[in-house]
Parts: structure tokens; sequence; C-alpha cells
């Protein structure tokens, strides 16, 4: 696996000689850079997918444009960003898309109400590791707590998107809340969400990091076999 910086884009890449599996494409959400997501880049290049995370997110589509069309090409997006890939998708606008992976959508425009650093270590994440690391980088305080666009959130958008979308969210998310999120994906044509137990905000890093990446890349397994995203491993029964 190797790692490259390049114009505010942090790449990691499958170990050779595997071949490529899929592209992943990851958009931060408020106030993070793409450094947030090493852990997360690092671990699904390790299974062979080229990770791109972008410091910014409107350069999404050039990315894509650049991945191998033969390989699944796959948007990750967190917070913001998973709010600016849905809009995207529903306008039709992110060519060479196969699917969507979004991680604590929000679902209205209008941010939570401010809190200090503590409280918005808090409504980030639980898990040690990471605390520590955007309290020293990667995280511009405040900007969690900032409106989006009103575009990104007219009702229509989940109704006409037309890739397949995984959502992960966690259950204890105060900036976004659960049952509001369920709303929105019910709304998806091909939507699965799956949710966190104990997880707040950015599901990605928190400390459930490494089922909420197995989860990730059994969907992208799925996707790589075809769209229809048919299951791969089956529960038979429960064991006593």
């Amino acid at each position: 696996m190797t790692l490259a910086h390049e114009d505010a884009v942090i790449t990691w890449t499958e170990p050779e000689p595997i071949p490529l599996r899929a592209t992943v494409i990851v958009l931060p959400g408020r106030g993070e850079s793409a450094s947030v997501y090493e852990r997360l880049g690092r671990r699904l290049a390790n299974d062979a997918y080229r990770v791109h995370a972008l410091d910014d997110r409107t350069r999404a589509v050039e990315f894509l444009a650049k991945a191998d069309p033969e390989k699944p090409r796959v948007v990750i997006g967190s917070d913001a960003g998973a709010a600016y890939a849905a809009h995207l998708a529903a306008a039709g606008a992110l060519d060479g898309a196969d699917a969507l992976i979004l991680a604590g959508l929000p679902t209205a425009a209008a941010a939570a109400p401010a809190r200090d650093w503590e409280g918005e270590l808090d409504a980030r994440t639980s898990c040690p590791t990471h605390r520590g690391r955007i309290s020293r980088e990667g995280v511009r305080p405040g900007e969690l707590f900032t409106d989006l666009p009103a575009a990104w959130f007219d009702p229509a958008v989940p109704t006409r998107i037309a890739l397949p979308v995984l959502g992960l969210h966690g259950r204890a998310d105060g900036i976004s809340p659960l049952e509001t999120a369920r709303s929105w994906y019910a709304a998806v044509p091909r939507a699965e969400l799956i949710s966190v137990a104990g997880a707040p905000h950015d599901v990605l890093n928190d400390q459930t990091h490494r089922t909420v990446a197995a989860s990730v890349v059994l969907f992208l397994e799925r996707l790589r076999l075809g769209a229809d995203l048919a299951p791969i491993a089956y529960t038979e029964r429960t064991l006593p």
C-alpha cells in the first residue's frame, strides 16, 4: 500500500501486486480535512480498494473521471460530504459513480446549536484515539455548527437518486438524529441503512470504526458482483 499527497488530496493505493478492486472517493464533512480519514483509507486500501480523500469535495467528479472505468467507482460522503454527494446524485451530476455511501447524513440545512470544543468532540466521536487526533489537527473547530446550502435538502433529493445507497448512521447522533435520517433513506429507491449502536455523528471514525469499515467492505464486495447487490453471506440461524 502506498500513500500520496497531492493538491489537498490524500490517496491510499492497493498493495502490489494485488489488482485494484474499486475506487473510493471520500468527501469530508464540515470542518474536516482529508487527513481525518487516514484510518479508513488505510483499511480499505489493504483490501485493494484505491481511496482518494479530498479536502475540496467539489472535485468529486474530477476524480470519478480519472478512476478505472472497468472497476466500480464509489463516493463516500460524511456529514456535509454526504449531503453534497446526495445532491449531486439526485441531479444526475455524479458521472461515473456506481454507488453512494453516506455517513452521518444531515437532513436539514440548519445547523445544530453551537457547542464549545469539548461539546463538539462529544458530538463528533467517543473514540479516544480519534478525539486526540482531531484535537491536534484535521478539524477546524466550530464549523460543524454552520448551516448548509438549502438546495441540498430539497424534499425531492432522495426520490431522485438512482444509484444504490448505503447509509451509515450513529444511533447516538446528536447532530443529525437517526429518526429523521430513517425517513430520508425510506424515500430513496435503492437504499440500505445501517445504524450503529452508541455511535455519535462521525460514525466512520468512532470506537466501532472497524465494524463500520467491515460494513463498507461488504457493500463494496457485493457491488463488484453486480448492481443488484446480491447478498454474499447469509445468516442461516442464530446459535444458542
